[in-house]
């Protein structure tokens, strides 16, 4: 198998990385913003690990909606209902112990309440309306629930379990259009093998085929004026900085920072290991055997960024 293919494997599914955005001073201009596009708040959604609310120059990060320290007034400018692990399968997020993505709509139901309670009813609506909506999940639904355990394969093939997680996604789409949401951004990606693995690759693939037609599908029913469904693709950006780490300022890029770099995860990448073992993770794509360095994200979420934000017009 040639590099492109093992890359597919490696970035399985960074899925719904919904309009990822960072401010990035590596070979990338900072973003500039359309005089017509004006953003109110930002909110994350899914499994995810980017504060996209500095280059929209909304605040300098979005804050976690469940930290004890945020304050009511965060909640105007965007807050984050994401939780690490979680994926559009209810099962992923169960076997976790994490919130699902339901509970996450729920958590925002509850944020909403609490922002026309500040400000009112016209201007929550405003704000509601104008900020825009990341959702960045199902790498989990690919690694942790389809592949590596025994309750989905049994009953669903590729293409099945990709029109499985599409139809859960289709709805949490439609259920945040419900509440408010307008402009909405969608893409795909992540995984963690670097072997060449020809099922990830099928399921990659057939998912990131899937969750586009969602987007196709919802922008033919919700035409209502400032309405704007996108579909980010982030495949070839990252494949850019893989091929080409050193033009991005990388010097390492096949292998992550911490441990090996190849496998690790989660406990084998602890802060008890760090200091040994990943002295400087800016010189690095990959953090650990799975996610991008925060580097690499801020690189990646402004390129893709830059090359979209005028849909949002």
């Amino acid at each position: 198998m040639g590099f492109l293919s093992q890359f597919q494997t490696y970035f399985w599914t960074i899925i719904l990385f919904l309009f990822m955005v960072l401010n990035c001073h590596v070979n990338e201009a900072a973003l500039v913003l359309p005089k017509n596009v004006t953003v109110t708040a930002v909110f994350v959604f899914g499994d995810s690990i980017v504060d996209p609310a500095e280059e929209f120059g909304v605040k300098e990060s979005v804050p976690a909606y469940l930290d004890p320290k945020t304050q009511l007034q965060d909640l105007l400018t965007g807050v984050s209902f994401a939780s690490g692990a979680a994926g559009y399968d209810p099962l992923t997020a169960k076997t976790a112990n994490v919130i699902a993505m339901s509970g996450q709509l729920e958590l925002f139901k509850e944020c909403i309440k609490k922002i026309k309670g500040a400000v009112g009813e016209e201007r929550a609506a405003t704000i509601i309306s104008k900020a825009i909506y990341i959702v960045c999940t199902g790498s989990n639904d690919i690694s942790n629930t389809y592949f590596s355990t025994p309750f989905r394969r049994p009953h669903y093939d590729i293409n099945g379990y990709a029109e499985f997680n599409a139809r859960y996604a289709n709805q949490f789409l439609q259920d945040l259009y419900g509440l408010g949401a307008r402009r909405i951004g969608l893409t795909i990606g992540g995984g963690k093998n670097r072997d060449c693995y020809e099922a990830g690759n099928q399921l990659a693939i057939a998912y990131n085929t899937k969750l586009s037609g969602v987007i196709d599908s919802l922008k033919a029913v919700y035409t209502l004026p400032n309405t704007k469904l996108i579909f980010f693709d982030i495949y070839y950006p990252l494949l850019s900085i893989i091929q080409n780490p050193a033009k991005y300022g990388f010097e390492v890029a096949k292998k992550g920072c911490c441990a090996t770099g190849l496998l690790e995860a989660g406990i084998f990448c602890n802060p008890t290991s760090i200091p040994l073992l990943c002295p400087d993770a800016s010189k690095y794509v990959f953090w650990d055997g799975y996610h991008p360095t925060e580097k690499a994200y801020k690189i990646l979420v402004s390129i893709t960024t830059n090359m979209h934000i005028k849909d949002f017009s």
